[in-house]
């Protein structure tokens, strides 16, 4: 059985990198109306571009926030102005829905609708869902199931939230800024101390009582596939695209074959070089317990990416490229990531550098240099990649 992997993006440095690490599908958001408003996400004009890249990589455009009458002009546009160009729109508002089969744009049943037993899934099918993306609180016993009556789709691997399928109302209470509009401000994500009207404290282990553990599901993946699910889905459109890279080559592998545990063991080990809070198994093998749940202030990633300087020409007959340093040090053996939006991200390594006709060791703040990286390189951002200490 072919499975598809599909993958986040969140700009168009995510797109290139997910396209370029096997990703079968890509879902992104117009600016405005889905559930990762913080992100660059995209504009209708973009949509053209984004097609290009992606090539055979379908695309799937997200509209799964509330939607309010004074905005469902907006979202009708938005739905005719992307039918040339998307495979599928992920939504649940049933006025989206309608909009869908009224351009007749195949349509994907959001998360956000907790879809969670066979007789709602049966109900969406009727309605025209060509898949279902199933509330994340659901056991594979129970996908199983659902599965046998409509395509499904779920999560693999990233961020959950503490309020499962995403109805928390915590960022509205305290900030203003609706998660259920994209705007999240994670307040779960902070340190809490719980006190009772007299001023007694509750000493806890950990402080980050709401803030979950990453999904990942690498272990279990073989399970995920019996379940009958057929698109395996990855969380981070807020996140850098290194992380994308890296992420989907390693799902990458355990969807097209089914890795030794030496395999997996690799695997994850290059899954916690990219940001993430640890990880869990969520709900698919058993209700989550206290040892779910991050103790991580700024994540748990083993590797840190430190800013340097920026490529801004390339000399083809010596290879090298001209790298103005910002900030820091740029050494001879360092790892790097170069970053743009024509590259998306290329892991390299600092092969020699040149300071006013020399060979030097190292080059400092205000250098410009010419650099070999053992590759063509365009303009583009140069970060050295080290341990995290």
């Amino acid at each position: 059985m072919k499975y598809e992997l599909l993958a986040p993006v969140g700009d168009f440095r995510n797109l290139r990198a997910a396209v370029a690490a096997g990703a079968d599908a890509v879902y992104f958001g117009i600016r405005g109306f889905n559930m990762r408003d913080s992100a660059k996400n995209f504009s209708l004009r973009n949509l053209k571009k984004v097609r290009e890249i992606c090539g055979d990589v379908k695309m799937y455009l997200t509209l799964n926030v509330v939607m309010y009458d004074d905005e469902l002009k907006k979202i009708e546009k938005i739905v005719k102005g992307a039918k040339k160009y998307v495979d599928a729109i992920i939504c649940w508002d049933l006025a989206v829905i309608e909009l869908c089969r009224k351009y007749k744009i195949p349509f994907h049943v959001s998360t956000q609708a907790s879809i969670s037993n066979v007789s709602a899934a049966k109900f969406y099918k009727k309605l025209g869902a060509e898949r279902v993306v199933l509330a994340r609180e659901l056991s594979l016993k129970q996908i199983a199931k659902i599965s046998k009556i409509v395509d499904v789709e779920c999560f693999c691997h990233g961020a959950m939230c503490v309020a499962v399928s995403g109805r928390c109302f915590m960022s509205q209470h305290v900030h203003g800024l609706s998660a259920n509009r994209g705007k999240c401000a994670q307040l779960c994500r902070r340190a809490w101390h719980v006190k009772d009207d007299n001023g007694h404290e509750l000493k806890m282990e950990n402080s980050r009582v709401m803030s979950a553990k990453d999904l990942c599901a690498l272990p279990f993946i073989e399970k995920m596939k019996r379940a009958g699910i057929v698109s395996f889905k990855i969380e981070g459109r807020n996140r850098s695209p290194e992380y994308v890279l890296t992420v989907v080559a390693e799902y990458r592998k355990a969807l097209d074959k089914d890795l030794s545990r030496a395999e997996i063991i690799s695997g994850i080990g290059n899954l916690k070089k990219v940001y993430n809070r640890g990880f869990s198994s969520g709900f698919y093998l058993k209700i989550p317990t206290a040892d779910d749940f991050s103790f991580s202030e700024n994540g748990e990633q083993s590797e840190s990416k430190s800013f340097v300087g920026k490529a801004y020409k390339y000399w083809p007959k010596v290879g090298a490229c001209s790298v103005l340093i910002n900030t820091g040090k740029l050494k001879v053996g360092d790892d790097v990531y170069l970053i743009s939006d024509d590259i998306g991200v290329k892991k390299a390594v600092v092969k020699s550098i040149e300071l006013k006709g020399k060979s030097v060791k190292v080059a400092k703040k205000g250098d410009d240099v010419g650099v070999d990286f053992g590759m063509r390189v365009g303009k583009c951002e140069v970060y050295v990649v080290g341990k995290r200490l």
